[in-house]
């Protein structure tokens, strides 16, 4: 992708310090003294809860150690926020432009709707960190938090994309931050409350589907982001598109599933099938139109 000498957005931030991510010691520690107390207490029984619930909680980033200790976290120092500067890597100067160019895009596409598109802050993070969502740590991945309407990004993640996914190249990782930005244009437009209220007395599989139908439309806005930055300014290049195809395909709920030694099932899907995912990232990048975006409305998917 062609983006040096781009503008980069001064929306990005660095947050350092805080608390750690979960395994430091102390944190190991306490479980380990946790463990000893409930099996002379309750036996085996209650071990076996605690395990599930302790790997279901780091399964949606949520660190058990800060919980137990009532939100502290292993100490490291209070966490704090600074902007880019001149030593700010080249992956942190990706990032930016990628930033400021949704900027541009999505400011310009609400405008012509008769709407105000109002500029997301993008977090750059290490381990873990504090969000208006709670406390949230890397092995969530990317991730938007429509409390405080704010991306969260630790730029690791482009690293396991590439090694763990097969998922490599700088249009992939842009791939994931428009994505992201997606729910934040969802959140601006009204859809995540509704699809929110629309989840209260559904089933898991039901809540489960318009979930799928949110990160979906999120893969679409990502094309149409890409649709726009290629019809304004050029900057894709050959492959560019099959590296957001793969990266697509590599986080597809399917894909995961079998890559995790179990059968598919579509009831507990959350994100769509890899085919499908790939499938609203070209409807949007066909067109460009937020309207084209329309997932909900879909019959299939």
């Amino acid at each position: 992708m062609r983006w040096r000498n781009r503008r980069q957005s001064t929306n990005v931030v660095k947050k350092s310090g805080g608390r750690q991510a979960l395994g430091g010691a102390g944190g190991a520690g306490l479980v380990f003294t946790l463990l000893r107390f409930l099996f002379a207490k309750f036996g085996i029984g209650a071990i076996v809860v605690l395990v599930g619930a302790f790997f279901a909680l780091r399964a949606v980033g949520i660190d058990p150690i800060s919980l137990v200790m009532g939100g502290a976290g292993a100490p490291a120092g209070q966490e704090t926020e600074a902007g880019l500067d001149q030593n700010a890597s080249e992956t942190e100067q990706f990032v930016a432009f990628v930033l400021a160019s949704t900027e541009d895009v999505w400011t310009k596409e609400f405008q012509k709707r008769g709407m105000n598109y109002q500029i997301p802050t993008l977090n750059i993070f290490s381990g873990g960190t504090t969000t208006g969502c709670g406390y949230a740590s890397s092995a969530v991945g990317p991730f938007y938090c429509p409390a405080d309407r704010e991306v969260y990004l630790d730029t690791q993640f482009f690293q396991e994309m590439s090694s763990r996914f097969g998922a490599p190249g700088d249009f992939a990782q842009a791939y994931v931050i428009a994505h992201e930005v997606g729910h934040h244009i969802q959140t601006l437009t009204g859809i995540s409350e509704q699809v929110q209220q629309a989840k209260q007395g559904r089933s898991e599989a039901e809540r489960n589907g318009l979930q799928v139908r949110m990160e979906l439309q999120a893969d679409c806005l990502a094309g149409a982001w890409a649709y726009h930055e290629q019809k304004t300014f050029g900057s894709l290049e050959p492959g560019d598109v099959d590296e957001a195809l793969t990266a697509a395909n590599a986080i597809g709920d399917d894909t995961l599933q079998r890559q995790a030694g179990r059968r598919p099932m579509p009831d507990s899907f959350t994100h769509g099938t890899s085919a499908q995912r790939k499938a609203w990232f070209n409807r949007g990048l066909a067109s460009g139109r937020m309207e084209d975006c329309d997932s909900f409305s879909a019959r299939a998917l």
